[in-house]
This record gives C-alpha cells, sequence and structure tokens, in this order.
C-alpha cells in the first residue's frame, strides 16, 4: 500500500506530540492531558504504522518494546571510563575533602552540586543526532554490557531529544532506579505467580535491566534520573550544573533535590536535610552526592587512582547489618495477631543498636529460611520497624533450629488458629485475652455494637490501665464513686455512665453477637446468625457442618465462629455478661408466608424520605431479601432515592430493575 503525504505528516505529528507530552509527564511533572487522550494518540499512531510500515522510525513511542529476546549481551567498552567515587562517612572526613579541594584550587570556598545518591544501576546512554542509539551498563567502568533494547522499553528515557541545539554526538549518564511503590506491586506480583520475590529494589531494578527478553523488562517498574554527562561533540556549558539545566531541556529527568551550594557547611546541612527527609521518598539513596560545579575547577583538580578528586559520596549510616539471631519470641498485638520477633546479640544499625526486629509472620520465616542460631542480615530504615532480611547460610551452625508459631497463646493459652488464605496467625480468646482487652472493649462499646453512650475510647484505655476492668462483663461492675475517682471524670459523666451501662442491658441478639468482635462476624452476618438460630445457646452450640447450612457462611467464617465458641475463656465472659442482666427479646421466626422477598437481593442508595437508611435495610432483611453494599449482575433490585450517585448508573448499565421510593415502598406492603 503505498503511504500518502497526509498519513507521513500526521505520524509524523503524532510521534512529536507524544514525545513532547512525555517530556511534560516525566521530565516537568505537569501533563496537559490525561492518560486516556495520550492513549488515544498512541493507538492512532500505532495503527498508523500497522498500516504504512515505511513510516515506522526508531524514535516512535510505540517501538519501546517488542523485539526478539537475546542470546547473551554484547560487551561495550566505554570510551570515557565511568569511575566510581570515593566515600567519606562523617562531618571529619567530609572536612577533609573541602580542605583538599580548597588547597588544589587555592581558594577559601568552592561552590558544589549535591544531589541524593541513588540506590540503584548506574548505565551510559549515547544519542547520535538526537536519536538513542545504545544503552550500556558501568560493568567494572571500562567496559558494560549493552542492553539497548532494555533501556528503550524505560519512559522516563527519550529515545529522541527535546528542542534544538544539542551536540551531534551525547553520552548520557544517569542511575535506573525502582521506586518504592513499583517494588511492592511487583513483589506482590511475583508472589501471586508463585514466583520468588526481590531482596530489594536495587536487585530488582538491576535483574530487571539485564533480561535477554526486553517485554520482562517493559512489564517491571523502573525509571531513570541522569546526572550527568559522558562524552559530548562540543563544550556547552561551563558548570556542571549548566549541564543538569541543558539536559532537561533536552527531555531528561532531573532528581528534584538537585542544588547549588557553597561551602562545606552548606553541604553538611543539605546532607541532614535529605537524611531527614530519606524516609518520606519513595526511592532508595545511601547518601549524598558533591561535584565541584565549574569545569575549570575539576580539570585543575583530576583524579587519583580510579576516582575523580573533585566528587565524593557522603554516605548514610549503614541501615543493614549482621549479627546472631538468639531467640523468636511472639508478641500479640491488640487484634490479636501473632507476631515473632527476633533476638538478636546487639548491633549498631541505622544509627542505633538493634536488641529485636520483627519476622512478620510463619511464611516469611519459612521463606526466608530463618533458623535460631543463624547468623542474619539485619535492616533498618529510619523509624521502621526493624527486620530481619535474610540468614547468612553460609554461616549456619550445626544444631540451628526451625522455628514454628505456638499453637496456643503466650498470653490467654487460647488456641491460635490461622484462617485460609491469611498469612497472620491470631488468638482466639478475643473476649479474654490481656493483649486484646482495650479493643475488645472499644468494639463492644461501639454504637453498632452494645451502643454504651459516653464509653470512649481513652475512658476504656484509662479504665483497663487502672485496673478497674478486664473483660468486657467488668464494665457492668463499675459505680459512680470508681468512676469519680478517675481523671477529668465528674460525677454527672459517672452517673451518666453507669445509666447507659445500665441502659445497653436491653438489646437484640444480633447486636449482642456483633459485640462479641468475632473474627469475619460483621453486622449482616451477626443478623443473619440471630435470626438463623434464634438463641445465644444453639449458636454456641453449632458447628461447621451446621454453620455452613447459614445463608452467605462460607468455610473460613464458620471455622472462625466455631473456634471462637470453643474457648471456654470466652464462654466465661458470655457468662458473666448474662449474669450481669443483658437480656434480648426472643425471636420469633417469621413463616415462609412474611419472607415474601427471600432470594432476592437489593442495593439502596441516595436519600429516601420516608425513613433512613439503615431502617430500610431492616425492613428489607425482614421480608427476606439480602441488602448489598453495591451493584453486580446478582442485584435484583435498586431502590433509589434523591441524589442516588453513581449505583444508580451502573444499575442502568448492568439493565438492574431500578425502585423509586414509592415502588419500594409498595414492595414492602407498606
Amino acid at each position: 500500500m503505498t503511504v500518502n503525504k497526509k498519513s507521513a505528516q500526521r505520524a509524523a505529528q503524532l510521534r512529536e506530540e507524544l514525545n513532547h507530552h512525555n517530556y511534560l509527564y516525566y521530565v516537568l511533572d505537569n501533563p496537559e492531558i490525561p492518560d486516556a487522550e495520550y492513549d488515544r494518540l498512541l493507538r492512532e499512531l500505532q495503527t498508523l504504522e500497522k498500516s504504512h510500515p515505511e513510516l515506522l522510525t526508531a524514535d516512535s513511542p510505540t517501538q519501546r518494546v517488542g523485539a526478539e529476546p537475546l542470546s547473551a549481551f554484547e560487551e561495550v567498552a566505554h570510551e570515557v571510563p565511568m569511575l566510581s567515587l570515593n566515600n567519606c562517612f562523617d562531618e571529619q572526613e567530609l572536612s577533609d575533602f573541602d580542605r583538599r579541594v580548597r588547597d588544589g584550587l587555592e581558594k577559601d570556598s568552592v561552590e558544589y552540586v549535591a544531589e541524593p545518591k541513588l540506590d540503584g544501576l548506574a548505565i551510559s546512554l549515547l544519542y547520535e543526532k538526537g536519536m538513542l542509539v545504545r544503552g550500556a551498563t558501568r560493568g567494572d567502568g571500562s567496559k558494560g554490557e549493552n542492553v539497548t533494547q532494555n533501556i528503550r522499553t524505560i519512559d522516563t528515557i527519550p529515545l529522541c531529544l527535546q528542542g534544538k541545539n544539542y551536540p551531534e554526538r551525547l553520552e548520557v549518564r544517569g542511575e535506573v532506579i525502582m521506586t518504592r511503590k513499583g517494588f511492592a506491586q511487583l513483589n506482590e506480583r511475583q508472589l501471586k505467580n508463585n514466583d520468588k520475590p526481590f531482596a530489594n529494589p536495587r536487585n530488582a531494578a538491576a535483574g530487571s535491566l539485564r533480561q535477554l527478553d526486553s517485554r520482562i523488562t517493559a512489564s517491571r517498574p523502573l525509571e531513570f534520573y541522569c546526572y550527568g554527562i559522558g562524552v559530548s561533540t562540543q563544550t556547552f556549558a561551563d558548570r556542571h550544573s549548566e549541564v543538569l539545566q541543558k539536559l532537561k531541556t533536552w527531555g531528561f529527568r532531573l532528581n528534584p533535590e538537585v542544588n547549588v551550594l557553597k561551602g562545606m557547611q552548606a553541604c553538611l546541612d543539605y546532607y541532614h536535610a535529605i537524611q531527614a527527609k530519606r524516609d518520606s521518598l519513595d526511592y532508595d539513596i545511601d547518601g549524598v552526592v558533591y561535584k565541584v560545579d565549574r569545569f575549570a575547577e575539576q580539570d585543575i583538580l583530576g583524579f587519583v587512582s580510579r576516582a575523580p578528586r573533585w566528587a565524593i559520596a557522603h554516605k548514610f549510616p549503614a541501615q543493614e547489618e549482621m549479627t546472631v539471631l538468639k531467640g523468636i519470641d511472639i508478641q500479640v498485638g491488640r487484634t490479636g495477631a501473632l507476631t515473632p520477633v527476633a533476638r538478636l546479640e546487639p548491633v549498631f544499625v541505622g544509627g542505633v543498636t538493634v536488641t529485636n526486629a520483627t519476622l512478620h509472620n510463619q511464611d516469611e520465616i519459612d521463606r526466608k529460611d530463618v533458623r535460631i542460631g543463624d547468623t542474619v542480615i539485619v535492616r533498618r530504615a529510619g523509624d521502621v520497624i526493624p527486620e530481619v532480611v535474610s540468614a547468612v547460610k553460609a554461616k549456619r551452625p550445626k544444631g540451628a533450629r526451625k522455628f514454628k508459631m505456638p499453637t496456643h497463646c503466650p498470653v490467654c493459652d487460647s488456641a491460635v488458629v490461622r484462617l485460609e488464605n491469611e498469612s497472620v496467625a491470631r488468638c482466639s480468646g478475643g473476649l479474654y485475652c490481656g493483649a486484646q482487652q482495650k479493643e475488645a472493649i472499644k468494639h463492644f462499646a461501639s454504637r453498632k455494637a452494645m451502643d454504651i453512650d459516653g464509653l470512649g475510647d481513652k475512658l476504656v484505655e484509662q479504665l483497663v490501665d487502672q485496673g478497674l476492668i478486664h473483660d468486657v462483663a467488668d464494665l457492668y461492675r463499675l459505680n459512680v464513686e470508681q468512676l469519680v475517682a478517675l481523671e477529668r471524670m465528674a460525677e454527672k459523666s459517672a452517673q451518666n455512665l453507669v445509666a447507659a451501662l445500665d441502659k445497653s442491658k436491653t438489646t437484640t441478639l444480633e447486636r449482642f453477637i456483633f459485640a462479641l468482635g468475632i473474627r469475619q462476624v460483621g453486622e449482616t452476618t451477626a443478623r443473619t446468625l440471630a435470626h438463623h438460630y434464634a438463641s445465644l445457646e444453639s449458636l454456641m452450640q453449632a458447628n461447621t457442618d451446621s454453620l455452613l447450612e447459614v445463608e452467605d457462611v462460607g468455610p473460613i467464617v464458620a471455622e472462625s465462629i466455631e473456634t471462637f465458641f470453643k474457648q471456654q475463656h470466652n464462654d466465661d465472659v458470655i457468662e458473666k455478661l448474662i449474669q450481669a442482666g443483658i437480656h434480648w427479646p426472643a425471636i420469633e421466626k417469621p413463616s415462609a408466608e412474611a419472607l415474601t422477598l427471600a432470594g432476592k437481593t437489593f442495593v439502596v442508595t441516595g436519600t429516601l424520605s420516608s425513613m433512613g437508611r439503615t431502617e430500610a435495610k431492616n425492613a428489607l432483611q425482614a421480608k427476606g431479601a439480602k441488602v448489598a453494599g453495591s451493584v453486580s449482575k446478582k442485584t435484583d433490585y435498586v431502590v433509589v432515592g434523591v441524589d442516588p450517585g453513581s449505583k444508580a448508573s451502573k444499575a442502568e448499565e448492568l439493565g438492574v430493575e431500578i425502585l423509586d421510593e414509592v415502588a419500594f415502598l409498595t414492595m414492602l406492603g407498606q
């Protein structure tokens, strides 16, 4: 098919537009168009190129991925070596570097360019006549690997330079990284696919860039920041800071923390400022790099061995160190989660002495194959709880012991359960366990549970801390004299709370079941259980087979309920609550004739004039209907009030029948 002039012009226009929008998005962080419009332009260009292959160019945004996998990487010799930097680790060493620079230049003060030292993979990008022709890894500094196909898949690397007046031949240097967010998403995908997760973002970035199949690299969340140049066919600036700004206009992304500083004290202040914000950045850094700004001064200072005299890396304190795992303790959290905690030989890491570190859960211990007695690598990042990263298996002693989670809670001796599809093991003694008592009491008193007015979170914590209550049943033993003795508790407030506790004794079975805080049992399930069993005794005696007969109760929920009521501690607290006077009206199972909406699923949206949302939900459930929170193909009716929002639109889209308030009330028989 012969290409016409109009198609060729449109393809060129689309390439220019897309490259321009890439520049705005990745370099300036100031997009002009939404992602959907960018995708539309890209699809249009793809269609044109497919119809007219002769329009395809190397710099087309459509050509980032697609080449056949390589059998191996070819070796690349760097025209100008990619040298490493000398390091300094404290203020004195930085001061010594600054003194050597000033002495060499015979100046009292020197201007430096400073930026965070990214923890990634150094690469070299070669452009000829504005087109990317080669990408290479640093390798040993003299030779690297040709990773051009993979480099082309990274959106933050321009395939062609923007603007004008760039050198005919230009080598740009920078760092390929993976953000923390991208790393977390990649590892989540790895685990989902039963693949081995990566140890850290740097390893993930390096492994991704060295894939022989560029399609794999394209699927990884890699990004690029440039930090300078190697080879250039022309001199276009007198300062390193000017070079960086030129690179930005040509389409490269700079680290936003780059700064020009005068003197050693300004460098030190910058170091502390970056260190303070280190943990809030979305990428890993391990220090700060300082470079003398003026190229003429760099030339005077020259090089020593394999490093420049005019630059240095000011490293942060180590965040990873080795130590010995002496033992594993179990901590029980406020929701009953059991967390294994490593007891370590004290080790100085990240600026503090660490003696304990989290091991997360049994799956993580098994995956990392960490054993008691192992030499382990411990990581600490800022205020984050230190964690055991891995075991150094080469140092494993004979007799190193594997760890298994206990079968009973170390706090209250209740059974430990781990539900299907959950990585966390939990104590089942929710009403009794001392580690969970505050959260259990707060939930018990909440509005949708026992609705004890005046019993807020702070008061619960005060009551527990003072030893006045140990479980929810103790609430009903409180008196005015005890409460008045508490800090900031007036007599009237104390009287009101005692009255509220007395009022809460009259409740409903569904509220009481919900108040018990059984894992996986929310309001709807509590109501279903109450109306299915009609009595607390029947529910407490139910086994898994019986529970599975209840609507919407699956194996996981059934196991959670049965385990809860099997714990004698929980049953004892329930017995104390009944003895304290908590009661509810008997539940009469409605006749089949009354359940006119059985088997139907409703969604209520918008504001109804005749009743509130909860009242509408209760009315539907009384008729046997199921009330859902979102619209799906399984929804039978959507009840629409004033200002219904997106649920009404979703119903129309799926063809679900919509009821106005009049039709809804008619269906209820009102």
